[in-house]
């Protein structure tokens, strides 16, 4: 017979659902399975005998990262049927979440989709190392590695991850400054303003999964970009809105189409301009940009 919920066990979890909502997220780059893992998360948790646990917050994350990494290997499956790219579901985060520069970039679109190249438990280590701090014993026994097998891990995927970050970082206001103008841009149809904010190698990736139109392979160069922007969105005879939105702890801007929500951009960028455009138009995604999400490390 099942352990009756205890009034403790769940008044610990949700002090720390943020915590454990963002580590299942991070792992999945999907709110959606995200959701799914702490509802799976919960139900063990509660049916756990408290007075034998050491640390709460540990066994928590313990439970988490494992059924995180169930979910993460039937994704891959998934993934390998996902007409066209596959991109994360982008999250409406609160404005003080890009506060926390490393919180920040660890949940933008960009890095997410860098750490979709890294292997489930390198990912797992990763974040709960690099993001979280979790300590390597912590870690091992999460993943059910050794803390000597883990610290090669989190080694390997450091290196992994290094490689591929953009080329500079720039500050919340010159990320501010590109986002207003590639809107301007966007709105008034101006083809010379987007190409002058785009890298010359940038690269685009739009998600539709097979229902929304969408590229079914990256699209480069700055010229090619520009042009498929301009006339994706100004097309005769449609009514079109551009509206900035805190997306994934960055900014981003949602388009909607005679009022309905088509699409949300973000943007990867350095020193060059935008590198990377990223558009989600699969409708299954943009359920988690009607409302702000619970993005957030603390304890």
């Amino acid at each position: 017979m099942a352990k009756p919920i205890s009034d403790p066990a769940t008044e610990f979890f949700v002090a720390h659902r943020n915590l454990l909502f963002t580590v299942a997220y991070e792992m999945l780059g999907s709110a959606t399975d995200a959701e799914d893992v702490l509802q799976e998360s919960w139900l063990r948790w509660v049916r756990v005998d408290l007075e034998t646990v050491r640390d709460r917050r540990a066994f928590l994350v313990r439970i988490v990262t494992r059924k995180s990494l169930d979910r993460l290997r039937a994704l891959g499956r998934r993934k390998e049927s996902y007409v066209g790219p596959w991109l994360p579901e982008p999250l409406l985060t609160a404005p003080d979440v890009a506060e926390d520069v490393e919180l920040a970039d660890s949940v933008s679109t960009a890095m997410l989709l860098v750490m979709e190249t890294l292997a489930p438990t390198e990912r797992a280590v990763f974040v709960l190392r690099e993001v979280f701090g979790l300590e390597y014993d912590e870690i091992a026994e999460a993943v059910e590695k050794t803390p000597v097998a883990v610290r090669q891990i989190a080694h390997r995927a450091r290196t992994h991850v290094a490689a591929r970050r953009p080329r500079g970082r720039v500050s919340a206001a010159q990320n501010r400054a590109v986002l207003h103008a590639f809107q301007a841009a966007l709105e008034t149809g101006d083809l010379q303003g987007l190409l002058d904010i785009m890298a010359p190698d940038v690269v685009t990736l739009s998600d539709g999964g097979g229902v929304k139109n969408a590229l079914l392979r990256p699209l480069v160069g700055a010229d090619k970009v520009a042009r498929l922007v301009s006339s994706r969105w100004f097309a005769p005879g449609t009514a079109r809105t551009v509206e900035p939105v805190p997306v994934n702890g960055g900014s981003g801007l949602l388009i909607r189409i005679d009022g309905e929500v088509d699409s949300v951009m973000t943007f990867r960028l350095d020193n060059c301009g935008i590198t990377g455009l990223y558009i989600v138009r699969n409708p299954q995604k943009l359920g988690w940009i009607g409302k702000e999400n619970p993005i957030g490390r603390a304890l």
